[in-house]
């Protein structure tokens, strides 16, 4: 019957067009004409807002469950146990190869060259835009794949029958690093100097320029560590010499961030837990944040709240806890005296220490642990998160149950009582704390957010003033300048609630890994800082070791991701009956250590594309 019915509108179509020509000539009143669309900056706009939602991002609000890859959190959720149990990572994992984008990119520009209906402020601002986003799509390529062919006008296919002309071959690493470095010098005043977060700025082209030169720099350092991970033409690798220029261009970049007068650090809570999670989630006040996605500026929300809220805090019956910080992370947060140290669940000679409080454990550490996880004990939206694993007798049994917030009775007891949390944790419940935590950071505070028919406006920060300062830092620490590495890199300290500087001679390549570590978790860094300064390969080993105790080293091997169960000790009489006790362990689901191969380095370029292109090398080690 359906097939039918475009039967009949064909033929009627057919006699409409004999009976009447001008029926098929009409202008259509759905449709907008390329020339209508030049002439209107408002439409002009919509075109180029498209391009930004097509912005690619690895780890993000939309696609949380890549948070959960490497050793920053556990995956709470049975459809992505996975995760923790495939060894090897795919040698495609994050490859992108999107050239149908760049093509729309390359169009827009030509024909936003072209437009003289438009005023050329207006004209000018588009362009300059446009070629942000082509930059941050060659940035996203090359970070991925090595270089790539550098195409920077719209190509067409004449039907000749030869294809040649349109085959490029992969540009080298250094020359994609070069273009996006170079492109953004040159429209960085053709831009607003601030006055929007989500539309490109000076500030957002600067602070591409200060990432892209870093990492290009760190590669060139770095790479002489991994002289396999190159190729002869230079697809893959920048000569060691380049990485002094590359430093150079990065502090300078960062510098000039900072001199625009435009951006600074978010201070306004005393509570610094506090501070550091409204950076995320305060978009009224908020200077720090250079570039984001923001959701509500697109009309849309998404569901990042609903897939992580704590599950005893759901505001309707669906998931909730999906991902949970690791151990790993948590315990890697300094204490506020600068040193580093496990999280004490025994004492010197093995017995376990007793808390009177769940969050005593955490005390004297870097707020940011808190404004990044919710840990046991701690409240979020003003409720007390229930997080305890059941409760621990003297010879060392547990006493618990298998149901969220489960009752049993304890050993000389008649009655029943709770014996678990609601937000667990126990072994292999999705969609709970399964590995005693949850995550803060990002998840919205706003009634309602968490609902399927709400769900969150909690932007996604792409760029931000902190990440700048510790650009810098690292840059100058590359430089030999300890004094402008220390002073950048306290400024971040000094925000987070640290009492006590860090000397000149205290920075080196530790701290300056370590800081980025807490600073920028779950910001879609781990991955690319990972693989810049070739530490992948060496962190993530494919050793099942146990948890670190040195979490200050940047080579501790961190393969696993471990947890931490709460106890209540139960022994009446004791003076230790009713306290709190710890004990770390692995979550059921983590079977098998991340190994990071030198293959994974550059992603797979796939046989339809070499296929196509015989131009194309593949990238080393596959």
């Amino acid at each position: 019957m359906k097939n039918l019915k475009y039967i009949y509108l064909v033929i009627f179509l057919a006699f409409a067009g004999c009976d009447n020509d001008e029926f098929l000539d009409r202008e259509p009143t759905d449709l907008l004409g390329e020339d209508q669309v030049w002439a209107n900056e408002d439409l002009v706009f919509s075109v180029l807002a498209d391009l930004y939602n097509r912005l690619p991002d690895y780890q993000g609000l939309e696609n949380w469950w890549e948070y959960a890859n490497f050793d920053e959190a556990f995956a709470s959720n049975a459809g992505d146990y996975w995760r923790h149990q495939n060894q090897d990572y795919g040698y495609g994992d994050w490859g992108m190869w999107n050239y149908g984008y760049i093509r729309d990119v390359n169009l827009f520009i030509e024909k936003c060259e072209e437009a003289t209906e438009i005023s050329a402020d207006a004209r000018s601002r588009f362009l300059a835009e446009a070629k942000f986003i082509r930059a941050m799509v060659y940035f996203e390529h090359v970070k991925r794949m090595g270089g790539v062919p550098l195409i920077l006008e719209s190509m067409e296919y004449d039907y000749s029958g030869d294809p040649t002309y349109l085959q490029y071959p992969r540009a080298k690493e250094h020359e994609i690093y070069d273009y996006v470095i170079a492109e953004m010098e040159e429209v960085k005043d053709d831009l607003p100097n601030g006055g929007t977060k989500s539309r490109a700025t000076k500030g957002a082209a600067l602070a591409l320029v200060s990432r892209a030169a870093l990492y290009a720099g760190s590669i060139a350092n770095y790479g002489q560590l991994t002289p396999e991970v190159s190729l002869p033409g230079g697809e893959v690798g920048i000569p060691a010499e380049m990485a002094n220029a590359y430093y150079t261009t990065a502090l300078r970049a960062s510098e000039e961030v900072m001199a625009l007068g435009t951006y600074g650090l978010f201070d306004q809570e005393p509570d610094k837990s506090e501070n550091y999670t409204n950076i995320f989630l305060n978009k009224n006040s908020n200077n720090e944040v250079i570039l984001a996605k923001d959701f509500l500026v697109q009309g849309r929300t998404h569901g990042f709240t609903i897939e992580n809220i704590p599950r005893s805090l759901r505001e309707e019956n669906t998931s909730g806890g999906k991902m949970n910080p690791s151990l790993n992370l948590v315990q890697s947060y300094e204490l506020l005296d600068n040193t580093f140290a496990k999280l004490p669940t025994k004492d010197a000679s093995g017995n376990p220490i007793f808390y009177d409080d769940p969050m005593d454990i955490f005390e004297g550490r870097d707020p940011r642990l808190l404004g990044t996880v919710i840990v046991p004990g701690a409240t979020f939206r003003g409720q007390e998160v229930d997080i305890w694993a059941g409760y621990k007798l003297a010879d060392g049994s547990v006493v618990t149950s298998g149901q969220l917030g489960g009752q049993a009775q304890l050993p000389g007891s008649n009655s029943s009582v709770q014996v678990v949390g609601f937000d667990g944790p126990i072994d292999q419940m999705e969609w709970t704390a399964q590995n005693g935590f949850y995550l803060r950071k990002y998840v919205d505070t706003s009634v309602g957010s968490g609902q399927r028919g709400t769900g969150s406006a909690v932007w996604l920060v792409r760029f931000r003033y902190a990440e700048i300062l510790l650009n810098a830092a690292e840059a100058a620490f590359e430089l030999g300048d300890m004094e402008k590495a220390a002073e950048y890199m306290n400024q971040v300290r000094r925000r987070a609630g640290f009492p006590i500087d860090l000397t000149p001679a205290e920075i080196d390549f530790d701290r300056i890994v370590h800081e980025r570590k807490i600073e920028l978790a779950f910001e879609n860094h781990v991955l690319w800082d990972k693989k810049r300064w070739r530490l992948a390969h060496r962190v993530w080993n494919g050793e099942s070791v146990s948890l670190t105790n040195n979490p200050g080293d940047a080579l501790a091997v961190s393969t696993r991701v471990f947890g931490l169960k709460p106890f209540k000790y139960y022994e009446p009489g004791s003076p230790n009956d009713g306290k709190w006790m710890f004990e770390e362990f692995l979550p059921a689901p983590v079977f098998n250590a991340h190994r990071f191969r030198l293959g994974n380095y550059y992603s797979f370029i796939g046989d339809n594309v070499r296929n196509n292109n015989p131009k194309i090398v593949r990238n080393p080690n596959q």
